[in-house]
């Protein structure tokens, strides 16, 4: 409806907030410190208050660094608090949780408590799992188990195929899906790399993903298998211009992503064949949001570029703002904001020059 939700943390992730503002003024309705925690270690380019909050119109659901996951109200009170003490990255947090039915689902891909310069970063584990939480009490429903895998960042996506929901979720080294209902897991294919970020694309009865740190590659995969099928179930793959962090967009059978360099690529998502490649210009962490057939790609200096949406390129507008900006915009009700590492904008129509 009406509000904003935003995420933060203290620079050192021992204090962590949330806050709500004024869709229609960015006024600051409240500001309020949820918890304290210890100091988690997290990489550079990434936050305490990382992984994007979820509503379902009562609660709204956050995740920080250290993997403890929060509930609060519309005024901010608490309704309940989860964390799993194992939790250790050496990244950070940066996975965002999805809502499905009554439940929060939240992939947690560490590293191993001890060794986290070689487990779940070199060599492989099997402590990786996904949690499911009741979405009124923070009670688990279930926990599924990777098996072996490495360290990543992919928000899952809650798709229907055959007419059953599945739950696709990547991590490093592995694409997979699963019985949201259950936890089950339903198959299984290998994606070598870690550090994966790109979030699951759904489109045209595939999934697109992307593997991470040393063999970055899109993959295309057919989502009706079971148990272990990487030699069956992958349609096509590319290594040209693969992102590392933004997501993909599909829209109207065309896959679009923009690497960190700045390099725009539209592919055909039935093939995976590329029908355009241009540069944008500057350096890219926020993911592209698309609105009315036009792509909107965020760079960290503030400018964002405006593109069809369509087999041929044209670019149609760009635009800037001041500060830093990594985190993707977000569109709602004809507005779109954009948070920078110190303000939040909002853009509309008719707001003024």
């Amino acid at each position: 409806e009406d509000h904003v939700f935003v995420t933060s943390a203290t620079p050192d992730g021992t204090s962590c907030h949330i806050l709500r503002l004024d869709a229609d003024n960015g006024n600051v309705a409240w500001d309020k410190e949820i918890f304290r925690q210890a100091a988690n270690r997290k990489l550079a380019e990434n936050s305490h208050a990382t992984p994007t909050p979820v509503t379902d119109g009562k609660l709204v659901y956050a995740a920080f660094n250290g993997g403890r996951i929060v509930a609060v109200d519309f005024e901010g009170n608490v309704a309940w608090d989860w964390r799993d003490n194992e939790f250790v990255s050496k990244h950070g947090l940066a996975v965002s949780p999805i809502l499905y039915r009554d439940r929060l689902i939240m992939p947690l891909d560490g590293n191993g408590p001890t060794d986290i310069n070689n487990i779940g970063y070199r060599t492989a584990w099997d402590g990786a799992f996904i949690v499911a939480l009741d979405r009124r009490t923070g009670q688990e429903k279930w926990r599924a188990k990777r098996g072996l895998s490495r360290q990543a960042h992919v928000t899952p996506m809650v798709i229907e195929f055959n007419g059953k929901p599945q739950l696709v979720s990547g991590a490093g080294d592995v694409v997979q899906g699963f019985d949201p209902d259950s936890g089950r897991r339903l198959w299984t294919i290998q994606s070598p790399g870690e550090g994966v970020v790109p979030s699951i694309v759904c489109g045209q009865g595939l999934v697109f993903t992307s593997s991470g740190y040393g063999s970055p590659t899109i993959r295309a995969v057919r989502p009706d298998g079971h148990d272990e099928v990487t030699a069956t179930h992958i349609a096509w793959e590319s290594r040209a211009n693969v992102p590392l962090m933004p997501s993909f967009l599909y829209a109207d059978g065309l896959l679009f992503c923009v690497k960190e360099s700045g390099v725009a690529t539209c592919l055909d998502a039935k093939t995976g064949q590329i029908v355009w490649k241009e540069r944008l210009g500057g350096t890219f962490g926020a993911s592209p949001v698309l609105a009315e057939g036009r792509l909107y790609c965020l760079a960290e200096d503030g400018s964002t570029t405006v593109i069809a949406a369509s087999r041929e390129f044209r670019q149609l507008a760009k635009n800037s703002l001041e500060g830093l900006c990594k985190a993707s915009p977000a569109i709602s009700g004809g507005r779109i904001v954009i948070r920078s590492q110190s303000s939040l904008f909002c853009v509309r129509e008719g707001a003024g020059p």
